[in-house]
């Protein structure tokens, strides 16, 4: 089958319904988290994280919003390396599923540090509070052009040293790539279609730059990255 990515599809995924629940939206979270730490996608956003951290003051409380948190993985991961390094982290991990965020608050009962919402960014007044840091892991694409433009022109309100994006490269070779990890990983039917959309979705580094353009961004950084990611900081500081 011949795949087209010069221009990002306009498919829905399974899981943009908010109101999915069930025990397959659990295995996709799950397996959706198994394969971002196979390939090291989670380590991108990481990365993010301490670039904006780099050269400020760590001996307040830092805070960190997440958009569109899954089960709260990168939150967890955030929050084991904040206690290795001694920097003390408030994490907020938010989802528009309810069922999404009753799994991730779960997962992580043992994370003093972790509390989450279920609340839609763009429904929602987070405009009254501020966070030191904005994460977007495999959230962006989710939206069209034009609400993403409106996300994150909301989320440089709120943040305080910057936002990390970490999303998906449109690509051919990318798709094929997630054809085979899901025959690697027996993936469930909802993990397979939603990943091959959600490649579709993705961006070329040009769309990056548009967006980047027409938000009058003055610091900002696009980086390509294995496997097939773009980490895009924007740095308020």
């Amino acid at each position: 089958m011949s795949i087209n990515t010069k221009h990002r599809t306009g498919e829905t995924e399974i899981m943009d319904d908010f109101l999915l629940a069930g025990e397959e939206l659990r295995v996709t979270l799950d397996r959706i988290s198994k394969i971002n730490q196979f390939l090291g996608g989670n380590s991108i956003t990481l990365d993010g994280v301490k670039k904006l951290l780099s050269g400020v003051e760590k001996s307040k409380p830092i805070s960190i919003i997440d958009i569109g948190c899954g089960n709260g993985d990168m939150l967890r991961m955030l929050s084991d390396y904040g206690y290795k390094n001694n920097i003390n982290l408030n994490l907020l991990g938010v989802d528009a599923n309810q069922y999404t965020v009753n799994y991730a608050r779960s997962l992580s009962k043992d994370y003093s540090n972790i509390s989450y919402l279920c609340a839609d960014i763009f429904d929602t007044d987070f405009e009254n509070n501020s966070y030191d840091i904005v994460l977007c892991t495999l959230t962006i694409h989710h939206f069209d052009n034009e609400r993403i433009i409106e996300l994150i022109d909301r989320l440089i309100k709120i943040s305080n040293l910057g936002i990390v994006v970490n999303d998906l490269h449109r690509s051919k070779v990318a798709y094929r790539l997630f054809q085979a990890v899901g025959t690697f990983f027996r993936l469930n039917k909802m993990t397979k279609v939603d990943g091959l959309i959600s490649i579709l979705r993705g961006f070329k580094k040009y769309e990056l730059e548009q967006f980047s353009e027409t938000l009058q961004l003055k610091s900002y950084t696009i980086q390509w990255k294995w496997a097939f990611r773009y980490q895009w900081i924007i740095s308020n500081i």
